[in-house]
């Protein structure tokens, strides 16, 4: 079994980054080009080194995965149909096409889904906060992404609009529910917070923001106190 990365803190406030890793464990062949792996298909750039400082800036326990989303997308359901992807913004995965699922279920996505769910148990955050980033554009065309960051929320949107609220007035332009929707992709949190009652914040940035340590320290500071005081208000 592959076990997540836990970071400590005494905040009442728990991180988490689904999509922070891009390795490929021994055992496993995806059949792609190496330079794959740096792309955004494989690993949400920047969100791992954002998380990092967060966690260190408010003190807070966090929980970052520790293999690629190209092996087994832990922000998905069991049964979603890409939970092992067979290609993705256009590059064929051809290495899962044959892939155990349930193997792959036990040793990745169970592991993370069971350290989180007792992260949550032993430390009774008073609001979670998942970490993502998303590309200003996909590789296979589609609209420009101009957002430079976005909340995202299924039906438990207590801490969303706080949050949204908070970036706008700093005159960001956030995206509400967008560049996706919450209420279309929210498998963790779905099972994570709106399950048991838990504010929360789905947060994407645009990864050309935090693709340099300038970016996240910067980003490290307007999110710090947006989730802070986010935690304040809905809590």
């Amino acid at each position: 079994m592959s076990q997540p990365t836990i970071l400590d803190g005494d905040a009442d406030i728990l991180l988490l980054c689904d999509h922070a890793s891009n390795v490929v464990p021994e055992g496993i062949t995806l059949g792609i080009a190496p330079d794959l792996l740096d792309l955004h298909i494989a690993v949400d750039i920047g969100a791992e080194p954002l998380t990092r400082a967060l966690a260190e800036r408010l003190d807070a326990p966090a929980i970052l995965a520790t293999v690629s989303r190209l092996v087994i997308d832990l922000h998905r359901e069991p049964d979603h149909p890409a939970l092992i992807p067979t290609a993705s913004d256009g590059h064929a995965i051809p290495g899962n096409r044959a892939a155990d699922r349930d193997e792959r279920i036990d040793r990745f996505h169970r592991p993370y889904h069971e350290a989180l769910a007792r992260l949550i148990d032993a430390r009774a955050p008073r609001l979670l906060a998942s970490i993502h980033s998303f590309t200003p554009q996909l590789e296979q065309g589609g609209a420009p992404r101009h957002w430079e960051a976005g909340i995202l929320y299924n039906a438990d949107d207590r801490a969303a609009r706080v949050a949204i609220d908070l970036l706008r007035a700093r005159r960001l332009e956030i995206g509400d529910n967008e560049p996706y929707s919450g209420k279309l992709l929210n498998a963790t949190l779905n099972r994570h917070g709106e399950a048991r009652g838990l504010p929360y914040l789905a947060i994407e940035v645009r990864n050309d923001l935090i693709s340099d340590a300038a970016g996240v320290w910067r980003w490290t500071q307007i999110l710090s106190e947006i989730i802070a005081e986010t935690r304040n208000r809905v809590a």
